[in-house]
């Protein structure tokens, strides 16, 4: 029987392999599972996305596809944040933030308490609105 001349390669050269493939490894950008939502009177939308750690939410935002689905978003106009706190579109993100994109405020909230409060002190104790 002869021996086929098959090639095998030499330890160091298998080494050498399996190094470089830990680098790529090791200069993979890691990965972190973060949120987008958005809300409009009839929809509501969260969106969780994974995106490269290092990634601020600008990046998050158009890698959601939500810009697609509601055209009305200005990343100029809209204001942003963060669990409810306000941010900067390059704010860095980490790993399970929501990100939040805000609608422009069609009354403002004082005004309306005042109103309300005002509409109530109108009726007396024990009569309905509807009289």
């Amino acid at each position: 029987m002869e021996a086929s001349a098959v090639s095998h390669p030499d330890r160091a050269e298998m080494k050498g392999e399996m190094e470089n493939k830990e680098a790529e490894v090791n200069t993979a950008p890691k990965k972190m599972v973060v949120e987008v939502a958005y809300a409009e009177p009839e929809t509501q939308v969260v969106i969780p996305l994974t995106v490269d750690e290092g990634a601020t939410l600008e990046q998050a935002i158009r890698q959601s596809g939500v810009l697609e689905t509601f055209p009305d978003i200005d990343l100029a106009v809209n204001k942003v944040g963060v669990f409810g706190k306000l941010g900067k579109l390059n704010q860095v993100l980490r790993e399970r933030d929501r990100v939040e994109i805000y609608r422009k405020l069609i009354a403002d909230p004082k005004a309306v308490r005042k109103q309300r409060a005002a509409e109530g002190k109108k009726m007396r104790k024990g009569e309905s609105s509807d009289q």
